[in-house]
């Protein structure tokens, strides 16, 4: 009978940081004005996006996907975070836990996935440029963000059913969201090849798209050095710089993420980095976008000149 009481467990505490009151008005003030830039970036660029025709590319399509799914993932996880920033504890139903446990590897794990796709799609539009339509027609580009999304339910599916089945010994949740690495060090019974499983499904996921990436930027650069003008081959290379950017920043984070040294996995490290890790990417897409993207300010150009001949007239 004592077993059976440990292992109902209906609600979980969050614990938050064990820091003094001034850190935590500058954590979640830093925290609060991030998020707000992120949510306001990613936004910009799905409605410039949307509202132009000239940007309804394959491309740009996978880029609002990406925002969204970005924007998601924090919508998720940030709002609970400065809270519990705030409170120093929340608690968090069963139910809500294992949801945003889920919906959180499943928004982060479609987004390494896109980017594999993206650099497929640069791969197309650079080296096969004259059937660059007929390939990434609507429906493909449909079909593979669907196919990201499917591939995700089939690698949660079987460790998303043993943890909300695992017995667990106690409440407090020493995390800022629900993290499944944390639920399952609360388990009463043996995890070690459910964490076998999220190690090789995190391998997969990583190095599928890293590998996909990897070898389309070799076709891509052995295509861009036989461009004989040097402008040219600068002017092609720099459509791919945006997605090559977030590459970089994406997958680094997520590889440090997972094998950091072990003087960085400590309980308190390990909140700041997953919260840091977590917001990164979604912070810098925006920026890396519109900064590094000539179509794109050129769209923002032609709005702000827009709205200034409107402001003009009206006066």
């Amino acid at each position: 009978m004592e077993a059976t009481n440990k292992s109902i467990v209906w609600e979980f505490i969050l614990n938050g940081f064990s820091a003094g009151p001034e850190l935590k008005i500058t954590v979640f003030s830093i925290t609060i004005f991030l998020f707000q830039i992120m949510l306001a970036g990613n936004m910009c660029v799905i409605i410039i996006i949307s509202a132009n025709k000239c940007l309804h590319l394959p491309m740009y399509f996978f880029l609002v996907v990406l925002s969204l799914t970005e924007t998601l993932t924090n919508v998720l996880v940030i709002p609970g975070v400065l809270n519990i920033i705030i409170k120093g504890q929340m608690s968090i139903s069963r139910v809500v836990c294992f949801t945003q446990s889920y919906f959180y590897f499943f928004l982060t794990g479609t987004c390494f996935l896109y980017l594999g796709v993206m650099s497929y799609d640069r791969y197309v539009a650079i080296c096969h440029p004259l059937r660059y339509s007929t390939i990434m027609r609507k429906e493909l580009c449909i079909m593979l963000v669907v196919g990201c999304q499917l591939t995700m339910c089939f690698c949660l599916l079987y460790p998303s059913i043993k943890i909300v089945n695992l017995p667990y010994c106690s409440q407090i949740l020493d995390h800022l969201f629900c993290d499944s690495a944390a639920l399952m060090s609360l388990a009463c019974t043996d995890v070690r090849f459910l964490k076998f499983y999220g190690i090789i499904s995190s391998l997969i996921l990583l190095l599928g798209p890293l590998t996909l990436t990897l070898f389309s930027y070799i076709l891509i650069i052995s295509t861009v050095i036989r461009i004989p003008s040097v402008t040219g081959r600068q002017k092609t290379f720099s459509t791919c710089l945006s997605h090559l950017t977030m590459v970089v920043i994406v997958f680094s984070s997520a590889i440090f993420l997972e094998i950091r040294p072990p003087s960085y996995k400590s309980v308190a490290a390990n909140k700041v980095v997953s919260l840091g890790t977590t917001m990164l990417a979604p912070l810098a897409n925006p920026f890396v976008y519109t900064l590094r993207n000539e179509n794109v300010k050129a769209v923002i150009k032609n709005m702000l000149k827009q709205k200034k001949n409107i402001v003009i007239k009206d006066k």
